[in-house]
C-alpha cells in the first residue's frame, strides 16, 4: 500500500521525490541483465567483462602489494576473498578518483589513518568493499535511537527550545521511520558502481577526523558560462575556491549530526540498515543538495529551492550529480504536471524515451531517475528516486525488462520492472545532453535554478 505525501508540484514541473517504501510488489528480482559497457565495475564474478580496457589486475610494485597485505590482515575470510575477486576483475587497481589515487590506496588509508570519533576502521573497511563490490546493498533505512544513544540525540534535537509544543514535536522527529535519502542514497549507489576509486576516497575522507573531501570539478560541467557556474556554487552555499580559471575547489561534508548516526550504526546496526558509511555518505550529498540545510537526526532540511522540508527537487538533485561527478549532468522531464499535482500527458512518446534511456545504457551510463505514482484522477500521490543499471528483451513479448537498484526496497539485488509498467511513470532522468538535444528542447540547469529561487521568493 502507497502512503499519500504531502507531494508538491510547481508550476515548472519540479517535483519533490521522496523514498518511503513504495517499491511495488510485482517487482522481480533480476538476472542475466543486460550490461553493455564495463565502466569501472560490473557484477563482480563477471570478470570477462573487463576484457577489451586496459586495467591492472596484478599488484605491480613492492608498495602495492605491501598495501594489499596491510588491508587483507584487516579482513574476514569472506572479506578477503572479495578483495581477491575486485584484484582478478581490475577494480582493485582502478585509479578513475579526482586525485588519481586507486581502490586499494584508498583502502589502505581507511585502516592506516585515524577514524572520526566513535567509528571503526575495520567496519568502515568492509562497508565500503561491500558496497563497491555489490553496491545493490547500499539502503536509505534508517536505524532506530537505542538508549545509550537517546539523551545525546534528544538534546542535539531539542538544543534551547522552551515551547512545550514544539519540545513534544521534537521528541518525535529523531524516530524516522521513512527516509527522503533515496537522491543521495542513490548518488552512492552509482558512485560506488561506476567510479570506485572515488568512492574509496571519499569513504576515507568522510571517516576520517576531518569528516570532509574535497574535489576539484571543471566549472563548465556546470553550465556553459563560468558566470553561470559559479551562480550555482553560490546558490547552493557550497564551500568552494577558485582553481585557476576553469576548475572550482569544493568542500563536501556530513552535517554537524551526522556522526552521532554513524557511532549509532557503527555499535547498533541491524539487518537491512544503513551502514555508518552510507549515513556519512548519503548525509553528504543530502548537504550539497539542500543548500548545506540537512539534519541527519531528523532527516529534514531546509534550504531555499524547496519548501517541503523532506528530499532533494530535481534541480537539486541534477546539482548534486554534476558536482559529485563532475559531469553536464541534464535533468530530462518527460511527465507534463499540472498546478493540482496532476499528471496531464508526456513532453514526447513512450518509444522516443525508451531510446533515449537505452542509448544511455548502451554508453555505460547508469541513470537517476524520478518516478511517480497516481491515483484513479491521476493526481500524483508518491515519487521515489531509482537508478536503472541496464536492460534485457523478454524472449516472449520482444518487450524490453529494465533492471533498476531500488535504495529503499529492503531487498539487496537488483530489480526488474517492463517497459509497460516503468515507462509511463518516469517524471525526469538524467542523461547526456547529445542523446535528448534532438528530440526535446532542454533548458540548462542554472536558467531552470533560477526559476526556482524566484518560485520560492514569491511563495515565501
Amino acid at each position: 500500500m502507497v502512503e499519500k505525501v504531502d507531494y508538491r508540484v510547481y508550476q515548472n514541473n519540479y517535483t519533490t521525490i521522496r523514498g518511503i517504501k513504495n517499491t511495488p510488489q510485482n517487482c522481480a528480482v533480476a538476472k542475466n541483465y543486460h550490461t553493455p559497457t564495463f565502466t569501472a565495475q560490473s557484477d563482480i564474478s563477471n570478470v570477462s567483462a573487463v576484457a577489451d580496457l586496459k586495467i591492472r589486475t596484478k599488484l605491480s610494485s613492492k608498495e602495492e602489494k605491501n598495501k594489499y597485505t596491510e588491508v587483507l590482515s584487516h579482513l574476514d575470510k569472506s572479506s578477503r576473498k572479495l578483495l581477491n575477486n575486485m584484484l582478478k576483475a581490475g577494480i582493485l587497481l582502478n585509479s578513475d578518483s579526482n586525485d588519481g589515487s586507486t581502490v586499494l590506496d584508498n583502502l589502505h588509508r581507511i585502516v592506516t589513518e585515524p577514524k572520526a570519533q566513535g567509528l571503526n576502521a575495520d567496519n568502515i573497511l568492509k562497508d565500503t568493499i561491500m558496497a563497491i563490490a555489490y553496491p545493490q546493498i547500499i539502503t536509505q533505512q534508517f536505524g532506530d535511537i537505542p538508549n545509550e544513544y537517546r539523551q545525546e540525540a534528544i538534546s542535539r534535537n531539542i538544543g534551547e527550545e522552551s515551547n512545550y509544543i514544539n519540545i513534544y514535536q521534537r521528541l518525535q522527529e529523531i524516530d524516522v521511520s521513512h527516509s527522503g535519502t533515496c537522491v543521495a542514497a542513490s548518488t552512492e549507489f552509482k558512485l560506488a558502481k561506476q567510479l570506485p576509486a572515488e568512492f574509496a576516497r571519499f569513504a576515507a575522507d568522510l571517516s576520517s577526523p576531518k569528516l570532509s573531501t574535497e574535489k576539484t570539478i571543471k566549472l563548465n560541467n556546470l553550465a556553459d558560462e563560468t558566470l553561470n557556474s559559479i551562480w550555482l556554487l553560490n546558490a547552493f552555499d557550497i564551500p568552494w575556491t577558485p582553481n585557476g580559471f576553469n576548475e572550482a575547489k569544493i568542500t563536501f561534508a556530513p552535517d554537524k549530526n551526522a556522526l552521532l548516526r554513524a557511532q549509532i550504526q557503527t555499535t547498533n546496526r541491524d539487518p537491512y540498515e544503513r551502514s555508518a558509511l552510507d549515513v556519512l555518505m548519503q548525509s553528504t550529498f543530502m548537504q550539497i543538495g539542500s543548500q548545506q540545510s540537512y539534519d541527519t537526526l531528523t532527516d529534514k532540511r531546509a534550504g531555499k529551492f524547496n519548501q517541503n522540508d523532506k528530499g532533494l527537487i530535481e534541480f537539486e538533485k541534477t546539482f548534486t550529480e554534476s558536482v559529485v561527478f563532475d559531469k553536464n549532468i541534464l535533468s530530462v522531464t518527460y511527465q507534463k504536471v499540472d498546478e493540482n499535482a496532476r499528471l496531464v500527458g508526456y513532453e514526447t512518446d513512450l518509444a522516443t524515451m525508451k531510446r533515449h534511456l537505452i542509448t544511455a545504457l548502451n554508453e555505460g551510463e547508469n541513470i537517476i531517475l524520478g518516478y511517480t505514482q497516481t491515483d484513479n484522477s491521476n493526481v500524483i500521490i508518491n515519487g521515489h528516486e531509482i537508478t536503472l543499471v541496464g536492460y534485457k528483451t523478454d524472449k516472449q513479448t520482444g518487450k524490453t525488462i529494465f533492471i533498476c537498484n531500488d535504495t529503499d526496497d529492503d531487498i539487496p539485488n537488483l530489480i526488474e520492472y517492463t517497459e509497460d509498467y516503468l515507462l509511463p511513470k518516469i517524471h525526469h532522468a538524467a542523461l547526456p545532453k547529445h542523446i535528448v538535444e534532438k528530440d526535446l528542447d532542454i533548458v540548462p540547469n542554472w536558467v531552470e535554478g533560477i526559476d526556482v529561487y524566484k518560485q520560492m521568493k514569491d511563495l515565501a
